[in-house]
């Protein structure tokens, strides 16, 4: 464990035991989430924002930084029967605290949605407490044993991966990747990457700043696991999750008034989306999307190009994309009457499609069904 590590795990340890004020700030949750939960839990949360209002039903939804299971909890009464809640967390404390009610919450909730899992968020397929175990039983003594221990986490890694790849529908956390320290944090994106299915989507909330924090705050201990000195800087935080190959990125809560403002750097709490795109249904199926307006052009991070007011064609991935995606609001998606296969999408960023090639089909985004006179 680096020092980084160890001094957040001792830091969250002991506010598993009593309530620290210092590592949170003022978040308006949904009351009736909280209602089911115990306040324990409630008190020895540490958060900067609610990304459970980003859950669907059925998700499988993975918490980084779990903590005392709040989120998990409020989480899980949002996914319903068919979806399940996994959390992560590195702190025992912490796992102590959320486990101990996990029997009493399962009840509450008519069935067991939820699990807490020891790790390091920037190593989703590392088990820890199987770590533990092997170190236990097999001391290292020598370099020979250093090599063979890490010939098992790569096997563990490969063979039973505590998260696995193309698993998780959603991935959430609550003012916790800044703990994490810089070395690990391309990791830790390209992990969240490859557990979610494509198509999964991302709601985190976090801290950031308005300027690179300076070396001098980084080596603050106190102000690190205070969620201050290892904030992403604002465009820094966008740009990790654009390069881990994630689309439809962007900040969706953005709080007007800083958390903190340390040495003149303003501190506040975000809420990220980001989506990691699919694969397949790289074909013409006929459809179209209308961006609304106000601005005169706006282009996708697939590259597509969307003039305001034009009937664009794109491929069925991106039709998919748009209309269950955080650009919903800003656009019309139009299927044709019947939809069909026309082979793959080969057609240039901004073509055109004529309206009748979709007479008679399906608008979403129209804002209502109701007659207009």
């Amino acid at each position: 464990m680096s020092s980084v590590e160890t001094n957040v795990s001792e830091r969250y340890a002991e506010g598993a035991k009593e309530r620290q004020e210092a590592l949170c700030c003022p978040v308006d949750y949904d009351t009736s989430l909280l209602k089911l939960l115990p306040q324990e839990i409630i008190e020895r949360d540490y958060g900067c924002g609610d990304p459970s209002r980003y859950v669907r039903e059925g998700d499988v939804v993975l918490d980084l930084g779990s903590g005392g299971g709040k989120i998990c909890y409020m989480a899980a009464q949002l996914v319903g029967e068919q979806g399940k809640v996994i959390g992560v967390d590195m702190t025992d404390e912490m796992l102590a605290l959320a486990r101990k009610h996990q029997s009493a919450m399962a009840d509450v909730l008519g069935g067991n949605r939820v699990e807490f899992k020891k790790g390091y968020i920037q190593d989703l397929a590392l088990q820890v407490e199987k770590l533990e175990q092997q170190l236990k039983d097999n001391p290292i003594e020598t370099t020979e044993d250093l090599k063979k221990l890490e010939h098992w986490k790569q096997q563990q890694r490969q063979t039973e991966p505590m998260i696995a790849d193309n698993s998780v529908s959603l991935v959430i956390s609550n003012c916790v990747l800044n703990l994490v320290d810089k070395k690990d944090r391309q990791q830790m994106i390209e992990e969240i990457f490859r557990v979610l299915k494509p198509g999964g989507r991302v709601a985190i909330s976090d801290i950031i700043s308005d300027e690179i924090v300076p070396q001098s705050l980084q080596d603050d201990p106190t102000l690190w696991s205070g969620c201050i000195s290892g904030a992403f800087e604002e465009k820094e935080f966008l740009d990790a999750f654009l390069s881990a190959g994630f689309v439809g990125v962007g900040y969706d809560k953005w709080d007007d008034q800083p958390w903190q403002v340390v040495e003149g750097i303003e501190f506040r709490s975000v809420t990220l989306l980001a989506t990691k795109p699919a694969k397949d249904n790289l074909y013409d199926a006929g459809q179209a999307i209308l961006y609304r307006g106000p601005y005169s052009e706006v282009v996708d991070d697939l590259g597509n190009v969307f003039p305001r007011g034009e009937r664009i064609a794109v491929s069925r991935r991106t039709f998919e994309l748009i209309q269950t995606g955080p650009y919903a609001k800003d656009f019309v998606c139009i299927s044709p009457a019947e939809e069909h296969n026309k082979g793959c999408f080969c057609l240039p960023a901004g073509t055109k499609r004529p309206a009748s090639e979709t007479k008679g089909g399906q608008h979403v985004g129209t804002g209502t069904s109701e007659a207009c006179c």
